[in-house]
Order: C-alpha cells, then structure tokens, then sequence
C-alpha cells in the first residue's frame, strides 16, 4: 500500500503535547515499517494551528497540507498516515474540509494512536459531515457566482467588456477585451429611438412591426 505521513506542531503544541516534528516522523516511518507501507514521502507544518482556515476560499490554510493536496492529485496513494487526527484538525470546520478533499482523491487516514479511525467508517457524525460538505460545496458556487457577478457588473459600469453575449448593436471578437459598434444594427438602433420620439404610444410590438416593415 502506498502512502504518505503528515506531521505537524503548533507554537504552543508543541511544548504541551510532546509531539515534535522529529517525533511524529520516527513514529510514522516506524508504523509504516511495522505494517509492510510503502511510505512515499511526509509532508510538514510547523507553528500552525490545526484550526487555521483561509475563509475567503474556503480551505485548509496550511503551506504543507496544500503541497500534500498537490501531491495526491497527481500521483495515486492509498492513506495519509499522521500520529493522530488532531495532527489534522483541531476544529470541526476543518474535518469537514480535510475529508472533502481526502474523498475526493480517494485515500483514507491512518491514524497511529487510533488503528479504527477511517473517513469512510459508518457513524452518526457521518450524516451530519456529508451534509455540511454539501453545504460548504454549494456556498463555494454561490460565493463564486457572486464575485463574478460583482466584477463584470463594475467593469460594465466603467465601459468595458463584461463577457457573454454582446448587446444588440455592438459585437464582441474573440480574444478581445473591448466591444465594438456593430455598424448595421446601430442604424436599426437609432431608428428605433426615433419611432419612438415620434409614437411615444406605440408599444413595443408595434415598434417591432414598423422595423420590420423598413427591413
């Protein structure tokens, strides 16, 4: 089975646990040794807590967990070996995170000091964790939507190209950042605005049927 380890300490961690960094690793190669793993590599935080999330986007605001993420998306491991889940997580925010990612690479969490613990083990805390990862999935889209949404509305406001579909009587090329005067649908335009000057009345079909009828 092929797998990588993870340690880390906090500042006061560190002092109150007894878990150093050399600890953790010595403890992990020996497991791996122990149960015949393929230990690839171990991956290392140091001086931060395991209750630390970047809010904005919504993930764990680790440099080492993030290489490890990098790393498990483009090789393939079994499990992510660490002392204890604490070495993880500190908060339940931050479970829900680690196990959105972990299944979505598909490895498990093989914890030293708890041989059972698995993501994947059956428990009433299971239904309310896949239920939050639903959640924090469909707030990321909505989140995501709206910073769009924010952006191509000031850039419009400020007279540039917000992307999509270009207004009738502009066009947008392709590469392009700016829209342009579409020549022949600004005349149908200005005839428009001047059918209406003149029957301020007519509704819009009517508009419609006097364009159509000038072609």
């Amino acid at each position: 089975m092929n797998v990588i380890g993870y340690v880390r300490v906090s500042t006061s961690g560190q002092a109150k646990d007894g878990y150093s960094l050399a600890y953790q690793q010595d403890e992990i190669r020996s497991y791996c040794q122990e149960q015949g793993w393929n230990l690839q590599d171990i991956f290392t935080d140091e001086g931060i807590s395991g209750a630390k999330v970047d809010e904005d986007a919504l993930e764990v605001d680790r440099i080492g967990f993030q290489s490890m993420l990098a790393a498990l998306s483009i090789r393939t491991y079994d499990a992510v070996v660490v002392l204890n889940t604490s070495r993880l997580w500190r908060s339940d925010i931050v479970k829900v995170l680690v196990h959105r990612e972990f299944k979505k690479y598909g490895v498990d969490v093989k914890s030293i000091e708890q041989p059972t613990y698995s993501i994947h083990k059956k428990d009433p805390s299971d239904f309310l964790i896949n239920g939050l990862m639903e959640l924090l999935d469909q707030y990321q889209r909505l989140e995501i939507a709206l910073k769009l949404g924010r952006g191509r509305n000031k850039k419009a406001q400020q007279g540039g190209y917000a992307g999509g579909r270009a207004a009738f009587g502009y066009k947008a090329r392709k590469g392009h950042k700016a829209i342009e005067v579409n020549d022949r649908q600004a005349q149908a335009v200005k005839r428009l605005f001047d059918i209406r000057e003149q029957n301020p009345n007519w509704t819009l079909s009517e508009m419609a049927f006097q364009l159509n009828q000038e072609g």
